[in-house]
């Protein structure tokens, strides 16, 4: 009978290393991702202190930790980082973290025209390119149909703003867009665009966990 006893014995000293393996895989993580917010905390203290050079370093080492943040508190960072980028001229940085907000929240209107404004400066540098090119030739036409794919790429976000929070130059600018590019249904249908857009929206983001 020794025998069986021996497996039994053997096999609960597996199940009980087993086990304090995960609990400490388990600890492990939550205390990986305790110091994760404490280094949230003290880079969101510098920025509320002004202290923007060095927040902006200390956001930057965080970025590759931000996955172990909460979704919340998550978005909220990547939207301070995204203006952080924008204060330091990398719009292609901020754009990517830009999106990345409103992806998680769409109805939050101040990324969205953020978003809309940093795809604008492509649109407009499109437009100096389209005013010095000659019309009728090759290069004019590729530059039509980037101008247009920039332009559509900003619309969307410029017009969630609008709806949210209106400005008469952001209005203009969308009329702007749609006369440029001689879409005469998007201006047609654009006031009952913005009545629906505007029914939802969001101006705040929490980052409480």
């Amino acid at each position: 009978m020794w025998l069986p006893r021996l497996f039994n014995l053997s096999m609960m000293m597996k199940w009980c290393l087993l086990f304090f393996l995960l609990l400490s895989i388990t600890v492990s993580c939550a205390q990986k991702k305790e110091s994760v917010y404490d280094r949230y905390l003290d880079y969101n203290l510098a920025r509320f202190e002004r202290r923007s050079a060095q927040a902006f370093e200390m956001g930057k080492d965080l970025l590759d930790s931000a996955g172990n943040l909460p979704a919340n508190t998550r978005i909220a960072f990547y939207n301070s980082m995204a203006k952080l980028y924008e204060d330091n001229n990398q719009p292609d940085n901020a754009i990517f973290y830009d999106e990345k907000v409103v992806v998680a929240a769409p109805d939050y209107y101040v990324a969205q025209r953020a978003l809309g404004y940093l795809y604008l400066e492509t649109v407009n540098e499109l437009q100096a390119k389209l005013d010095a090119a000659p019309e009728n030739t090759p290069e004019y036409r590729t530059l039509q149909a980037s101008y247009k794919a920039a332009a559509l790429k900003a619309l969307p976000h410029l017009e969630k703003a609008q709806a949210c929070d209106p400005s008469a130059e952001t209005l203009a600018i969308i009329r702007k867009l749609y006369t440029q590019i001689a879409d005469a249904e998007a201006l047609r249908t654009l006031n009952t665009r913005l009545a629906n857009l505007g029914k939802n929206c969001l101006d705040i983001l929490s980052d409480v966990p």
